[in-house]
């Protein structure tokens, strides 16, 4: 166990919790190819308790001395790493076939001897780094795990009747997911319930095991079950640290959850200020991050402010270009048909995302944009300004123009509105746009006609 041992003196010497973790990381460092083989060869499960113990305590400086208590929790956390390690190594060989599900039980043995050495009060807040790689890799096994378990089909000969897409086709095909949300859900509870001064809290731990559990409810699909963690967390605001004062990354992960959280409740104004602040806090370089967060700040923005992205934003992102680029390019234009091609086109990744829906209600303004060019379109007065005086029947022969085409080849538009959209409908979409305050006027019906305001009639728009 000499390499482990070394790793773990040379750590504790620098007090670096991050050197600490990288000795259970289970993916061998680049300059270290071999070293989860070297770790797993240098000992056996006769003796590996033993060995772990002795190595530890020949501390490369003796004047170093470490607490049993904490020498004990080294040594039960390195023996499951072992067996962790020997479950890997099997799942990755070449010539058996990986059984995931064992590493991942091996795995959560990891994991729960971490946070039994927290709880202990064993393992100290700067340490806490190792706690972020048990659960970051705890979840990332669950999901192997799951994905081998489905790949795998089950034994399904208790439902020989058929019945089992309809009633219980989606049985435990995220068993494992689901138990490592509760165990990742102690390592929160260990953070937030810690009453130790803040220098010495396990309190620094708390927003990155909360996006832990955010990243897993979502993978389950269970997004509500964040609002637990988001109600824990305010009631605890008094004993914790500022927000500001945590890691940079640990803030706009947080901030980009529940930014979307707020965008799947509807509540945009929040939503677009938690994922404006992800946005301008995350670093350039990351480049999937802000692809993330944009995905649910443009459509965000699009509701509450009606802005577009320029083709500028989406250009190094060319991913983010073909999702929003033909709806951007249809609301720009005012062209409803090129609009709910585009919706539709992109309807699965939408739906997938789940800005479906939100993207849907920028048809109306698609439709703020073509009324709006039927306004620029008019005449002008003896004073040089726009006709604020439209009749429903042009509103209704551009709606139709927007719906079949922009071209409008071998249509027959018919001025007077026997052709085309019904002025109710017609009426009643004007009425919709004044509501929303996309638009600034009043319909008067006995004359057919909509009296738009004369300053500021498309509000947003300089017009």
């Amino acid at each position: 166990m000499e390499v482990l041992c070394r790793e773990y003196w040379h750590a504790n010497q620098e007090g670096s919790g991050p050197l600490l973790a990288a000795t259970i990381s289970p993916i061998a460092p680049p300059n270290y190819l071999n070293r989860l083989d070297a770790i797993y060869g240098d000992t056996n499960a006769a003796s590996i308790s033993r060995d772990i113990s002795y190595s530890l305590t020949k501390t490369a400086n003796a004047a170093i001395q470490y607490p049993n208590p904490e020498i004990n929790s080294w040594t039960e956390i390195y023996s499951a790493y072992w067996y962790a390690i020997g479950a890997i190594l099997a799942a990755e060989h070449p010539t058996t076939k990986p059984d995931w599900t064992k590493v991942y039980e091996a795995w959560k043995d990891v994991a729960n001897t971490v946070i039994k050495g927290y709880s202990g009060g064993v393992l100290e807040a700067w340490t806490l780094p190792v706690l972020y790689t048990a659960g970051k890799h705890l979840r990332a096994f669950a999901i192997k795990a799951d994905e081998n378990a489905r790949a795998s089909g089950g034994d399904t000969s208790f439902n020989a009747g058929g019945l089992q897409e309809d009633i219980a086709g989606d049985f435990g095909k995220n068993e494992k997911l689901e138990d490592a949300a509760r165990v990742i859900n102690r390592m929160f509870t260990l953070c937030i319930s810690d009453r130790a001064p803040l220098e010495e809290s396990r309190k620094w731990g708390l927003y990155y095991t909360t996006n832990l559990l955010f990243k897993t409810y979502f993978k389950l699909n269970s997004i509500g079950l964040s609002k637990n963690i988001l109600r824990a967390l305010s009631a605890s605001k008094t004993d914790m640290p500022t927000l500001e004062a945590f890691p940079r990354s640990h803030i706009v992960t947080f901030k980009y959850y529940v930014g979307v959280i707020q965008f799947l409740e509807e509540d945009y104004a929040q939503a677009e200020e938690n994922l404006t602040s992800a946005w301008h806090m995350c670093h350039r370089s990351a480049t999937r991050n802000i692809e993330l967060i944009l995905t649910y700040l443009i459509p965000t923005l699009l509701l509450t402010r009606q802005q577009l992205p320029s083709s500028r934003l989406l250009s190094p992102y060319p991913s983010l270009g073909s999702l929003f680029a033909p709806l951007t390019l249809a609301i720009r234009i005012g062209s409803l048909s090129a609009f709910d091609t585009a919706l539709a086109e992109g309807e699965h990744e939408f739906v997938k995302r789940r800005i479906y829906l939100t993207l849907e209600r920028g048809r109306d303004i698609c439709l703020r944009n073509l009324l709006r060019k039927v306004y620029l379109a008019g005449d002008l007065d003896e004073e040089g300004k726009r006709n604020t005086r439209i009749y429903v029947k042009d509103f209704a022969a551009a709606i139709r123009l927007g719906e079949s085409g922009a071209s409008g080849e071998g249509m027959d538009v018919e001025m007077d509105g026997s052709a085309g959209e019904n002025n109710d409908e017609v009426e009643c979409l004007v009425a919709n746009m004044i509501y929303k305050n996309l638009m600034k006027g009043y319909i008067s019906r006995e004359r057919g006609i909509v009296v738009l305001s004369k300053n500021g009639a498309f509000p947003g728009t300089g017009i």
